[in-house]
């Protein structure tokens, strides 16, 4: 099966000791979210675009307790 989700990129804010997501944008407007120590192997959380933006912007307000 054919990955939907194309150009993959790590967070900005990564750290070295790994704790890092990648996101990825579908061309039905979803986005992906994984996990990127698990090197494209494990789940992908798909969010429509009302859901990642509204993930996007509580996690720029700092309303995220991450």
């Amino acid at each position: 099966m054919m990955d939907k989700f194309r150009g993959w990129r790590k967070s900005q804010y990564s750290n070295s000791s790994g704790a890092c997501v990648e996101v990825a944008f579908a061309a039905d407007g979803t986005t992906g979210i994984r996990d990127s120590k698990q090197h494209g192997r494990g789940p992908v959380l798909e969010l429509s675009p009302r859901q990642w933006t509204a993930l996007r912007d509580a996690a720029r307000r700092g309303a995220l307790d991450v």
